[in-house]
């Protein structure tokens, strides 16, 4: 029977393309932005270029932006560059009666909103080539024109459906929480492949370390180094504008095969679903209660409010915290045990840690198993350490020292509050993240009580649906 494919993609497009009013709207704005901008920035020999998935008509519907970049002579200083880059950023965002912020990635920038519109104004250098970038940001003027070049605009539905794909599926966005798929890499593959369909049918074929290389920089021979030079990375799509940049580096491994697995049940079975899942509700205090006795599992949350930074530092230090923390808690000395772990955040004033415990209660008593009865120095060192202390023993068994002692944590939780408990100082030396480890130190709270962990997804929907989630992962193979 064949498959309507067809049929699905068009209805797709037709709820995702934006209006020919919602088109003729934003590109109003983009031309007015661009004209203060061109206007402020002739004034310090600056050139400007419109940014963003409007210059190739790839945006969805919902995704009202564009960036607008201010591309400064190489010689002007990083510092003057930056200066006038805010400058200017600010003053057209108020001439459009609009309201910005200062953001910051590796320059700070405006990022403004004008009747809805979010309008970033970013400040870079004008260079020949990528070769003599000063700063990520460079690069950008240089896929614009790639794109306008490469991607024609009969295509650009194609994107969009891939976008849509990936967006529905949480894996469309290159940031740091994401870890997924930009709208650049997006455009790349669809120029690469020419359709959606033939994306995913790439994308089944895909092994680790896969290599695309849209331009031909690298002959066959020269593909092991290229996966030497990303090593770990499972994606390289080489950047056609800077032959030194795999465009997918942020693609996490549990991504990559998400996406083979998708699209392989899409080709199979083609649906509308995959571009519009039902809403996920939050999970109820019943189903956590039969989750836990499931599985017999225990969780623990540690809450506390988190740093003022941007997300894409942010998550990460979330990361490795929890990282940190399964490390502290399943040091050999302890025994406890985590079955899984994962990070949330609001990003404005609640972040938790979450770990699944496969052991998260001890014996009130502990074995230490020491040195053989033969190892004269060990033994001497070994029974000095636990004199007076043993609850039983010395003894011998199968030839080597044993003690039984007290258990100094009896519980996974007054583990995490001693390893929490401290200074920032100490916390950093423990190897706790820095930003993380100065919120911890001005307060946290360690929860493991089912109606208290509710509270908190009845205060956060958004991690209410985290918490289903996390109980009902699907396979990614």
């Amino acid at each position: 029977m064949a498959k309507n494919y067809s049929g699905i993609l068009k209805a797709v497009v037709k709820k995702i393309e934006p209006s020919v009013k919602e088109k003729k709207i934003l590109n109003a704005y983009a031309k007015k932005a661009v004209a203060y901008v061109k206007k402020e920035a002739k004034k310090f020999n600056a050139k400007v270029i419109l940014a963003g998935s409007i210059t190739r008509d790839t945006w969805l519907t919902d995704k009202r932006e564009f960036d607008v970049f201010v591309m400064f002579p190489e010689k002007t200083s990083e510092k003057r560059m930056e200066e006038i880059g805010l400058k200017i950023g600010k003053t057209v965002i108020q001439k459009m009666k609009g309201v910005f912020t200062i953001e910051y990635a590796e320059h700070p920038y405006v990022s403004g909103t004008v009747e809805g519109i979010d309008i970033d104004i970013v400040p870079c250098f004008e260079i020949k080539t990528t070769e003599k970038l000063k700063s990520a940001v460079d690069r950008t003027p240089f896929h614009v024109r790639y794109i306008e070049k490469n991607l024609p605009l009969k295509l650009s539905d194609q994107v969009r459906i891939l976008k849509q794909f990936l967006k529905t599926q949480e894996m469309y966005g290159a940031d740091a929480k994401t870890e997924g798929f930009s709208g650049y890499v997006c455009e790349l593959l669809i120029i690469k492949y020419k359709n959606f369909l033939n994306v995913l049918k790439q994308v089944e074929t895909w092994r680790p370390g896969e290599i695309i290389d849209i331009e031909s920089f690298y002959s066959k021979d020269e593909h092991q180094k290229l996966k030497r030079m990303f090593k770990g990375q499972l994606l390289i799509l080489i950047d056609p504008t800077d032959k030194k940049r795999n465009t997918a580096a942020a693609l996490s491994q549990s991504n990559f095969f998400k996406f083979k697995k998708l699209a392989n049940e899409f080709l199979k079975n083609p649906s509308k679903q995959f571009f519009f899942e039902p809403e996920v509700e939050p999970i109820t205090e019943s189903q956590l209660i039969s989750y836990q006795l499931q599985r017999r599992t225990e969780l623990i949350i540690v809450k506390f409010a988190p740093p003022n930074v941007v997300a894409d530092i942010l998550w990460p230090q979330m990361r490795r915290f929890g990282e940190r923390l399964q490390d502290i808690l399943e040091e050999v000395k302890y025994e406890f045990k985590v079955f899984g772990r994962d990070v949330y955040t609001n990003e404005k004033d609640f972040a938790a840690v979450l770990f699944e415990m496969e052991i998260s209660k001890l014996p009130s008593v502990q074995k230490k198993i020491g040195p053989s009865v033969f190892d004269f120095n060990d033994s001497k060192r070994f029974l000095d350490k636990y004199k007076g202390q043993t609850l039983a023993g010395p003894f011998v068994e199968d030839g080597k020292w044993v003690v039984i002692v007290s258990r100094r944590f009896l519980t996974a939780r007054e583990k995490l509050f001693d390893s929490l408990k401290v200074n920032a100082s100490i916390l950093k030396a423990k190897g706790i993240p820095n930003h993380i480890a100065d919120k911890i130190s001005q307060g946290f709270e360690i929860i493991s009580e089912n109606d208290k962990i509710m509270e908190l997804a009845k205060k956060d929907k958004v991690f209410g649906i985290f918490l289903r989630k996390y109980f009902e992962k699907e396979g990614v193979a």
